[in-house]
């Protein structure tokens, strides 16, 4: 009997789940809040379905009272985020705030299958997450000597990746995090919000080619270090962001393209640099040759997305717990396995809508500075999406990006919620 429930479930969630992929789209049809606003309520009710029927599964198939605890404490906790953001920010961006409480919810459904510890220490991460950046979007828009600071931005985010540099422990082949206290820290992702506004300062007061090679340099530093702490990853976001906002900034195309023939030729020289890049991009072009090795983790994570078929093999019927990090790296592929491909594209749609919310907010802004920001944000959010979905679907070579908001993590959920909150602020203080 249980397997019955679980099968209709999946078709029943694929369905809700297309249809609040359909409405994130759909909202841009309409020009006023007023016209948009059920759709906003159909959402949440779509959210909520797709949980409940979830976390029913989950207590079904284990038969363990702490599901059902966790999934009454987790939903009356995203209810909260999106009443109380309407009350306390009412004209906060609803498309914003209901992506970001449908992704999280996707988290912490696929985390609670996958370990429930780490559902509960993530549900814990978020819950902190949102009370410490809650008064982020007050802040900025009471705030315009932000576009005053760019040095500031610019020596917090060199100095503390040189922290990193030099005093964190090498994982997986790259110096990226460090613990303090049994608290493990990548400040490296907070430097991705700090570079942001460190470009966005400079370009904003940009008047000739001097200025623009100050960025150039200063964007260098970033990156370099990055490199040479082997964050091959985080070094090639930072330059994508760099390049976008510069183009978008300077609109020339000459630049863009000078930047990504750059981009090209670091990638050779970093393949022969640096040993675990090598290895990544043989198990990238052959995994199967390796798969006892380098390419086990690409391997499984194919056989996992093949094996899911369009609707899944319903939640807690596959084994995604095969393929290593699977709660972190790896959480599209465990997506894909047990809701379907079907569902794990509409989660991407939703990503990409709110990139398109993004560029949308960025392109009212007549200040500059704003408007540099908001495109930052928008590229550092869409482009982790396209790295970790492009590394586990085989599109690209692996680069150990997380899935923002849904895979597992504490300083990346923070991050991310910290940029959902700035361009809630920029968005309220528009005008």
């Amino acid at each position: 009997m249980d397997i019955v429930f679980i099968t209709i479930s999946k078709y029943i969630i694929t369905f809700i789940m297309a249809l609040y992929a359909f409405a994130c789209f759909n909202i841009f049809r309409h020009k006023t809040e007023h016209e948009r606003k059920y759709i906003y309520f159909r959402q949440n009710i779509y959210m909520i379905i797709i949980y409940s029927l979830s976390f029913m599964v989950l207590v079904i198939k284990y038969k363990d009272v702490k599901y059902l605890i966790f999934y009454c404490v987790s939903l009356a906790s995203l209810i909260t985020i999106i009443v109380l953001t309407r009350i306390i920010y009412k004209r906060a961006n609803k498309l914003i705030t209901n992506n970001m409480c449908m992704l999280l919810s996707v988290g912490f459904i696929i985390i609670s299958r996958l370990s429930f510890e780490k559902a509960v220490r993530q549900y814990l991460i978020v819950m902190l997450s949102v009370i410490v950046t809650s008064f982020i979007p007050y802040i900025i828009t009471k705030g315009p000597f932000f576009s005053k600071l760019k040095w500031t931005y610019a020596i917090l985010g060199l100095v503390a990746l040189a922290c990193v540099l030099i005093f964190s422990v090498a994982t997986n082949g790259a110096k990226i995090s460090f613990t303090i206290l049994g608290v493990t820290f990548q400040p490296s992702e907070i430097v991705k919000l700090l570079f942001v506004f460190a470009i966005a300062s400079f370009f904003a007061k940009a008047e000739g080619i001097k200025d623009l090679i100050v960025i150039t340099i200063i964007s260098a530093l970033h990156v370099l270090i990055l490199v040479i702490s082997k964050d091959l990853g985080g070094a090639v976001i930072l330059f994508i962001v760099y390049l976008c906002v510069m183009y978008v900034a300077t609109c020339n195309v000459l630049y863009l393209t000078s930047g990504l023939i750059i981009c090209s030729i670091g990638s050779i020289i970093g393949y022969k640099l640096f040993s675990h890049v090598r290895v990544r991009v043989n198990a990238f072009i052959d995994p199967f040759d390796c798969i006892d090795n380098a390419g086990y983790q690409i391997a499984q994570s194919l056989f996992a997305i093949c094996s899911g078929g369009l609707f899944g093999m319903g939640l807690s019927e596959g084994m995604p717990k095969t393929i290593p990090v699977v709660a972190a790296d790896f959480i599209y592929s465990a997506i894909s396995e047990e809701f379907g491909t079907i569902f794990s594209a509409c989660t991407i749609l939703i990503c990409i809508s709110c990139f398109v919310m993004f560029m949308n907010i960025a392109m009212k802004f007549d200040n500059h500075f704003y408007k540099y920001v908001a495109v930052g944000l928008g590229i550092l959010y869409i482009f982790q999406v396209f790295l970790t979905v492009g590394g586990v679907t085989k599109f690209i070579p692996l680069t150990g990006v997380t899935l923002p908001l849904v895979s597992y993590g504490g300083t990346s959920v923070l991050v991310t919620v910290i940029m959902f909150s700035i361009i809630q602020g920029l968005y309220i203080g528009r005008e």
